[in-house]
């Protein structure tokens, strides 16, 4: 029964438990994936029970797995306690924080300035992953999670980041497009682009002005980064976030007055998490750089 307490055998659990397949686990945790799999028979051996249902769509936990679960996670916010107390006498952090964030916020906004936190923390590395999707914490999916919508539960510790400002935006070289325009009414027959409605990973994303509801866009895309490009060429009119379209000069924005939508950013960390040295000097030089740049997410 001692190997039930081989901590490697219970990260390994936990990997799979969390990915729900083995060959991401195997990455996850850096080994392959016949190792990865031999951990589990030898931890599924020592406890006497099947821990995980296994099929070609991937693992799902057995009543057994889900009871081991809750007890390893349980063991594993003890480990990162500990970890937490002895290093917080450190001057310098260490180790990789795992930064999960919307395409526009990631890609415009933090990966400019993320150089400075790795600059002064030389032992600090960051894996920044910007998507249009969500990321589930308790997976383990993120260490740090930015997100529009506030999280009404889970065991989380949440910090608003900033509002931010969205506009009508348009190409300054297709005068043609908007020219004329002073009603949102006048905007609704020319060419929007917009996301794919059933991919909208949160309802946040669903800022069009009542006016612009009837508008079939003829150009949707999944993420804000392909949308704020085909604008700037000249595809048509596009909702975008103030901090990523004002220093583009291929944009102009348009009825300024009557489209002015405000949104949130969100820092979401695990509670299990938010104590460890590496989450919370991230965590705080994400919230500085966003608070100086208040101008910029709500301009005028």
């Amino acid at each position: 029964m001692s190997q039930i307490f081989n901590w490697d055998l219970l990260q390994s659990f936990l990997a799979v438990a969390r990915t729900g397949r083995l060959t991401a686990a195997a990455r996850r945790l850096g080994v392959d994936h016949s190792t990865l799999s031999r951990r589990l028979a030898v931890l599924e051996e020592a406890l006497g029970a099947n821990l995980f249902n296994r099929a070609l769509s991937g693992y799902s936990l057995t009543p057994q797995g889900e009871d081991l679960l809750a007890r390893a996670e349980a063991m594993e916010s003890t480990a990162l306690a500990i970890q937490s107390d002895v290093g917080q006498g450190r001057s310098q952090v260490s180790g990789t924080v795992r930064i999960g964030t919307p395409d526009g916020f990631g890609t415009a906004f933090l990966a400019p300035v993320i150089h400075e936190l790795t600059a002064a923390q030389p032992a600090l590395h960051i894996d920044l992953v910007a998507t249009p999707f969500g990321f589930s914490l308790s997976k383990r999916e993120a260490d740090i999670a930015v997100s529009l919508a506030r999280p009404a539960e889970g065991r989380v510790h949440v910090r608003k980041l900033t509002d931010y400002r969205l506009g009508l935006y348009v190409a300054l070289a297709a005068p043609a497009a908007w020219r004329g325009v002073a009603r949102l009414e006048d905007a609704a027959g020319l060419p929007f682009i917009s996301y794919i409605d059933d991919l909208l990973y949160t309802p946040e994303l669903d800022y069009a002005p009542p006016a612009l509801r009837t508008v079939e866009p003829r150009l949707r895309s999944s993420t804000l980064l392909v949308q704020h490009q085909a604008c700037a060429a000249g595809a048509g009119l596009c909702i975008l976030p103030c901090f990523l379209a004002d220093p583009d000069a291929r944009l102009v924005r348009v009825l300024p007055g009557l489209v002015n939508l405000t949104r949130s950013f969100w820092m979401i960390v695990h509670s299990d998490m938010r104590d460890l040295a590496r989450i919370r000097v991230t965590g705080d030089f994400i919230a500085d750089a966003a608070h100086k740049a208040a101008a910029r997410f709500m301009p005028g």
